[in-house]
Parts: C-alpha cells; sequence; structure tokens
C-alpha cells in the first residue's frame, strides 16, 4: 500500500485541469526525459475525455510545454498557454534545450482507451524514422500518471514504498489507527508525513500550499474581464468583492455573510483555474476552489489569526483524500464530479472540524456528510470547458463544507452511514454512470444548454 500524503494531494500548478492539464504536461515531459536519444520526431495521441474535452481543458497546450521540458509547478501560465502559437509559428516543431524536433497531436475518440478513460500515446522516432520509444501514459486524476504496465506515480520520487507507522487504508482503519496511538486524524497523518520526509519539509509544503491558495484567491478577486474559451463568460468575484465591501461599509449584516464570503472565494479561485492561472490542486483542479474557500473562511471566521498555520487542516483533507483515491477515484472522468467536488468538499470538511477540535470520529462524520450529499454527480462542462457548471459547484461544495463540519460537531461522530460506505457507493455509482456523464462534454448540461 503506498503512501498518499500532502504532497501529492495538493500539487501547486496551472489551471484548467488536473487531469487534463498537469497531468498530460507532466506526463510528456517524462516521456521526453527517458529517451535514449534526442528524438526528430515525437507524435502525441489523446483517447478517452482527453480526446472529447481536451480541446477546452488545454490538453494540447498542456503536452507541448511538457515536450518542450515545462513542468506545471514552476512554468509561466502565459509560456504554457502560448506554446500552439510558438509550435504552429515554428512549423509545428519544438525546442527542448539544444535539440529541435517536430511534434503532432491527434485525437481518437473510437479507441477504448485502456486502464483509465484518461489515456494518451507517446511514439519518438529518430531522423530515420527509426522509433525511439512508444509509451501509453494515463493521467488518473488530480496531476497523478501512470505509465502503462508500471505502478501509478504518487507525485514526487520521494514517494515512499510503504504507508507509515500507522497505516491505514480506509476510514476504519484510519479511525482504528487514531484511537490505538490516542493521536487526532491530522497528527496520524503527519506522523506518518514524517516517516519519509523531516517535519520541517512537511509543514514547509502546507505553507506553501496555504500561500498559494491565498495568492490565488486574491488573484481571482482582481482578474476583470471574459473567460478564454468562447462562452463568454464573464468573471463574477471582483463584482461579487466589490458588493460585499459596500454592504461591509454600510455595516449591513446578512444572515448568510459566511456562505457569501465562501462562495466568493471558491469562484475566484476556479475563475483562475478556468484562465490557465496558478492554482493548487485539492485534489483536483477543477474541485480546486473548495479546500481554498473553507480555509479562509476558518481563518477569517474561526481562528484568532487570520494567518494560522493550515498544518492541522490540509493534513486532515489529506487523509480523507488519501482514501477516496485509494478506493474509489477522484478523476471526473472516471466517476463523475462527485469524485473531484464531492471529495474536495469531503476533505475540506474534515480540515475545518480538525481545526475546529473535533474527535477522530466527528471529523470523519464531516467528510461524510459533505462526500454523501454529492453522490451521483455528473462532470459535464459545458464545451468541455471548465467553466458552466464548475465554477459555481466549487461555491456550493464549500458552502456544504462548512455545514458538513458544523453537523458533526453538533453530534458526538456517531452517526448510521459511514465514510468508507459514502466512498464506496461513489465508485459504484461512478461504475454505473454512462460515460456521457464522464467529463465528455456528451450529457447533462453540457447539450442541453446552448453555446454562446
Amino acid at each position: 500500500m503506498t503512501f498518499i500524503g500532502i504532497f501529492d494531494l495538493f500539487r501547486i500548478g496551472l489551471g484548467p485541469s488536473s487531469s487534463h492539464t498537469v497531468g498530460p504536461m507532466r506526463a510528456a515531459d517524462r516521456f521526453m526525459a527517458a529517451l535514449p536519444a534526442p528524438p526528430a520526431r515525437v507524435a502525441a495521441t489523446l483517447y478517452g475525455s482527453l480526446a472529447w474535452t481536451g480541446q477546452g481543458h488545454g490538453t494540447h497546450a498542456a503536452i507541448l510545454a511538457g515536450l518542450e521540458g515545462m513542468d506545471p509547478a514552476t512554468a509561466d501560465p502565459a509560456a504554457v498557454r502560448s506554446a500552439p502559437a510558438r509550435w504552429e509559428a515554428a512549423g509545428q516543431a519544438l525546442a527542448r534545450g539544444t535539440s529541435r524536433f517536430t511534434a503532432s497531436i491527434a485525437t481518437d475518440r473510437k479507441t477504448r482507451p485502456g486502464q483509465h478513460p484518461n489515456a494518451m500515446r507517446f511514439a519518438a522516432f529518430d531522423a530515420a524514422g527509426t522509433p525511439l520509444a512508444d509509451q501509453r501514459w494515463y493521467s488518473i486524476g488530480g496531476g497523478f500518471i501512470v505509465r502503462e504496465g508500471e505502478a501509478a506515480d504518487e507525485a514526487t520520487p520521494l514517494a515512499p514504498p510503504a504507508a507509515g507507522p500507522h497505516p491505514f487504508a480506509n476510514a476504519g482503519e484510519l479511525l482504528e489507527a487514531a484511537a490505538a496511538s490516542g493521536q487526532s486524524i491530522a497528527r496520524v497523518q503527519l506522523v506518518n508525513e514524517l516517516a519519509w520526509r523531516p517535519e520541517a519539509a512537511v509543514r514547509a509544503h502546507a505553507a506553501a500550499v496555504a500561500a498559494a491558495m491565498e495568492a490565488c484567491i486574491d488573484a481571482g478577486l482582481a482578474a476583470q474581464g471574459e473567460l478564454p474559451g468562447g462562452l463568454a463568460v464573464r468573471r463574477r468575484a471582483p463584482m461579487l468583492a466589490a458588493r460585499q465591501a459596500e454592504a461591509a461599509r454600510r455595516n449591513a449584516r446578512r444572515p448568510n455573510e459566511m456562505a457569501e464570503h465562501a462562495s466568493l472565494w471558491a469562484i475566484a479561485v476556479n475563475e483562475e483555474n478556468a484562465a490557465g492561472g496558478r492554482v493548487v490542486t485539492a485534489p483536483t483542479n477543477g474541485a480546486a476552489g473548495v479546500i481554498p474557500a473553507v480555509l479562509r473562511t476558518w481563518r477569517r471566521f474561526y481562528a484568532e489569526d487570520p494567518a494560522a498555520p493550515a498544518d492541522d487542516f490540509l493534513l486532515a483533507a489529506a487523509a480523507v483524500g488519501a482514501i477516496a483515491k485509494r478506493n474509489a477515484s477522484i478523476s471526473g472522468a472516471e466517476v463523475g464530479c462527485q469524485g473531484e467536488v464531492g471529495v474536495a468538499c469531503a476533505m475540506a470538511a474534515a480540515g475545518l472540524a480538525q481545526v475546529l477540535g473535533a474527535t477522530p470520529a466527528q471529523v470523519e462524520n464531516a467528510a461524510e456528510i459533505g462526500l454523501e450529499h454529492h453522490l451521483g454527480m455528473t462532470c459535464d462542462p459545458i464545451g468541455g470547458l471548465v467553466q458552466i457548471p464548475c465554477i459555481e459547484r466549487n461555491a456550493m461544495g464549500a458552502v456544504k463544507a462548512i455545514a458538513a463540519a458544523s453537523l458533526a460537531l453538533a453530534g458526538d461522530g456517531t452517526h448510521k452511514v459511514s465514510l468508507d460506505a459514502a466512498i464506496a457507493t461513489m465508485r459504484q455509482t461512478g461504475l454505473d454512470m454512462r460515460a456521457e456523464y464522464k467529463e465528455t462534454a456528451r450529457g447533462g448540461l453540457a447539450v442541453h444548454v446552448t453555446e454562446c
């Protein structure tokens, strides 16, 4: 059982999609880095959900940037967005270091992808046309990638081969580990993290992730104009922020003020994501607004310090996200949006409950409530863009997470439906869900709303 932690579930990267942008960019870069010699030509083919919605999700630009050697954690968003223009201007040629090569990207909507709907094939050839490598890769959600025939990549070369001092494969085992050690959910996760990295590194990553989340909210609050892609969706975050500021100036208190702020902050993040900006995968890009919005809500409305450390929040959230990923999926192309916004809501609810002093049972209950009320949610992006209904779904997910934590804290942790049962239900529902409703833009709102 491979350990999954905060370095895996919270990655600083680029929008608009962890599975369709971050994953393909990393796969293209990894493929190139392992070639035995510089290629003269590289051919990429997209299958499944990548073929259906890759254009709207920025997959083509991501692959070109990855072939050039860009990394989603450090790449300039503008450089990634401009990759197709550079490629076209150079006669479909790219440069990686000192070598130059031609590149092509094709789509195949008919071939069954294989072990995951987000499949890619990369083939490289030398100047004589001799194959250098031919590999199939899968982007399995949240920026995770796996090459066909290999074990799933768990984010970094430091990814450990085992699960730590308090191993848990599901929520039941997590609660047992917490009870046996007398520790909180966050502490159990931290102790496991420390088996592989120094505590300073873990806390530094948590601080960097929290800072990137806050910066993304602020960037979304400041940016104006329309989102790219052709739907003519105007950014709403600046307008909503201005209205809230005016209400505060007039000292007009609203009964739903906290929910308004959480919604605003989630929208700000996901508008940045839709524009291809710098975001934190949490646990995916399509659901990137939920956890930052709930984290800021805690800091602004509950914590004594608005810059309070986010360690326990993120650690508890990571424990829940790891369980969901291991036992079901966090990929919209595999189980629908219940695996993205639904899991993000469960993670955020767990994190908030943790920092508000919840017991392990209450943290697990909060996560279960958050996920349960997203079961069955489809992934049906209009135009294949991560805009409608994705942006508003993050706002609703953030509000639900706060409500879930509140309900859990009002009880003693005892409840009928376990988090494991909710995750198993999500997995089965995803298996039963038709492909049209799993990030192909062939069902739901994607075909019932006229694009404009």
